[in-house]
């Protein structure tokens, strides 16, 4: 048996497709399939049901793919080990997030003192960064909502208000605080199903009376405020995300305290660099600074235990 067997046969098991597979891999179909033929020669059994060119994980195939995801992720971890022992100055932190508002911030004071260490930043849904989380794939995610589970350590931030955004012409631009219920006959500009602030809202806003018309729904929520500095619709933001430059008034949630908890985390056991602990004291330091701003006391730090 050998490594290159179990890095194929990893990406074909998540991939369930031959083609969709050997381009991840950068290597021919032909090439990939033999490759796992001879992987399953060697355990004496088949791990996938073949359906033309797609693949279906069988039970020899989902008892193996759990063991192999174990085995390739200490190797992963002990690279990364070495890797910062002999140079921990330089190297690059793998982040994930679902809320993004307050990342320019938060990367410009960890530049400081790591100039040296780059950044791969993935704007994700909740979905997807459980996944990365659970395979250990990242260094940190910021998320809200928080993710719980076994393997994952979870420090909750910042208890982060949504408000709502409004045009400066809009009838209610001249207001502090509104009710859901005032909203029900409005138009909305949001992300999409998945993001963890739109599904917040929705929620809130069903147990109001109402379901949220949307006339816009993407995967950028730094647009919406253009959006709806434009008129094309109002917006529920966090707090976090609000633009003091733009012609936008931030309306407070009254009765339902819509508020969305941001939260740090991380796989228990990756293997956690010198910049990932330089990394995560800035995160907290930072929205410590915030919490002590906006409510006067810092955030209480919970974990996923």
């Amino acid at each position: 048996m050998e490594l290159l067997q179990l890095k194929y046969f990893l990406i074909v098991a998540r991939c369930e497709h031959v083609t969709e597979a050997a381009g991840k891999l950068h290597v021919t179909q032909s090439s990939l399939s033999k490759t796992i033929q001879r992987l399953e020669d060697d355990l004496g059994a088949p791990l996938f049901d073949r359906i033309g060119r797609k693949l279906r994980l069988n039970e020899f195939g989902r008892t193996f793919l759990h063991r192999t995801e174990k085995a390739l992720f200490e190797l992963e971890q002990g690279k990364r080990e070495i890797a910062d022992l002999s140079n921990s100055d330089h190297g690059t932190l793998e982040l994930a997030v679902t809320t993004a508002s307050t990342l320019p911030g938060i990367l410009r004071e960890f530049r400081k003192n790591k100039p040296n260490i780059q950044f791969h930043v993935q704007m994700v849904t909740l979905d997807h960064m459980s996944r990365l989380l659970h395979r250990g794939e990242v260094d940190f995610c910021l998320s809200s909502p928080p993710i719980q589970g076994d393997d994952i350590e979870c420090q909750i931030l910042f208890a982060d208000p949504i408000v709502v955004a409004v045009p400066v012409g809009h009838r209610y631009a001249d207001r502090s605080g509104i009710s859901l219920a005032e909203l029900k006959d409005e138009w909305f500009v949001g992300v999409k199903n998945g993001y963890g602030v739109r599904d917040l809202v929705d929620s809130a806003c069903h147990s109001a009376g109402f379901v949220p018309k949307y006339v816009y729904e993407g995967d950028e929520p730094a647009r919406l405020t253009a959006l709806v500095e434009a008129e094309i619709g109002l917006a529920f933001i966090p707090s976090t995300a609000k633009n003091p430059h733009e012609r936008i008034t931030y309306l407070q949630v009254e009765e339902h305290g819509l508020v969305r908890e941001i939260a740090l985390l991380s796989h228990k056991n990756r293997y956690i660099s010198k910049a990932a602990l330089e990394f995560r004291s800035v995160v907290t330091a930072y929205f410590g600074a915030m919490s002590k701003e906006v409510y006067g006391v810092l955030p209480i730090e919970t974990n996923g235990e």
